[in-house]
């Protein structure tokens, strides 16, 4: 994605840290109440794969996986857990930059949160904010080292990230790769908001036909690196997985064009059913972006998770 650099960043392009949560309403009272205890997980696989595409000379899109699952059984008790770190970066720069932009804050990240991340519960948002300010500290070192001070001469990366532990889950995001939640009951669900002028300007209130038809609606503003500290904004959600779910992390290789959007119910509710391998259904997304798209490096992570809901009635209205 080196032709999208990020704009100069002004204060009222900065997003929002807020950090919403995924919870149910209150109930009325005297109403019939099913209280909702965290789910059972029962299964969780993680698949990742990277191509360069059909038209780029070398690939500035890097991942990384940490698939911790773990199941202890006998004759009385089964239980399962997950600890998982998966992170995906888009890089940008030009001759080769890009690639070293996103392999760095890759490995700030991780390096990051495996130092903050002690037990058997996640990190804080504070924490998580730390860990990718730092990523983005560690490339804007660098690129005040090599004194490119103009934009294009300055290297840099988008990011997403999502940290489970168990059917808890947190995610960040800086850019635009996106996060996805593929569930039965509400299909495909864009979680995350493109860092850049057009998604600013619908913020805004503009039309979104009106806020895309600029010519620079697609430009970053908001990226790893080429900025210090203070200038961005990375955005923190916690999410909690109530049925059986599909999390994705992509690149805009594959969500250009609306592409999941279009393909959703040949490509992706099949990847839901737990017969269907993973791995398969990462490599036919990577096939349908090359098909459709093909114009940038692609790169998609899935986290398929399979839980046993457990409701309970714990008073009825009159």
């Amino acid at each position: 994605m080196s032709d999208k650099l990020p704009l100069e960043v002004t204060p009222e392009m900065i997003g929002s840290s807020t950090s919403p949560e995924f919870s149910a309403l209150e109930p009325a009272e005297g109403d019939d109440v099913t209280d909702i205890l965290p789910s059972q997980m029962l299964e969780a696989e993680a698949a990742g794969q990277t191509d360069v595409g059909r038209e780029r000379q070398h690939n500035e899109d890097f991942f990384f996986i940490s698939h911790q699952f773990t199941q202890q059984s006998n004759p009385k008790r089964h239980a399962v857990s997950l600890r998982g770190l998966y992170v995906l970066c888009d890089g940008m720069g030009g001759h080769a930059k890009g690639e070293v932009a996103s392999a760095l804050a890759t490995e700030a990240i991780v390096q990051q949160i495996n130092q903050r991340w002690q037990d058997d519960a996640l990190p804080s948002h504070d924490s998580l904010m730390e860990s990718v300010l730092a990523a983005n500290q560690a490339i804007y070192k660098v690129n005040e080292g090599k004194g490119a001070r103009s934009s294009q001469d300055r290297m840099g990366t988008t990011m997403v990230l999502a940290l489970f532990q168990d059917t808890e889950v947190l995610l960040a995001h800086v850019g635009d790769s996106r996060i996805y939640a593929l569930t039965a009951s509400q299909g495909l669900e864009q979680l995350t908001v493109d860092h850049e002028v057009g998604q600013q300007e619908i913020q805004r209130g503009i039309d979104p036909k009106v806020a895309y038809g600029r010519s620079d609606a697609y430009q970053l503003t908001q990226a790893l690196g080429p900025r210090k500290n203070g200038e961005i904004m990375p955005e923190i959600a916690s999410l909690t997985i109530a049925e059986d779910t599909v999390l994705l992390l992509c690149s805009d290789g594959l969500t250009d064009h609306d592409l999941l959007e279009t393909h959703c119910s040949t490509h992706l509710m099949p990847i839901l059913d737990h017969r269907t391998g993973l791995q398969q259904g990462v490599n036919q997304l990577i096939n349908l972006a090359n098909q459709y798209n093909g114009h940038d490096n692609v790169t998609v992570l899935a986290i398929r998770i399979k839980v046993h809901p457990q409701q309970q009635n714990i008073r009825t209205g009159h």
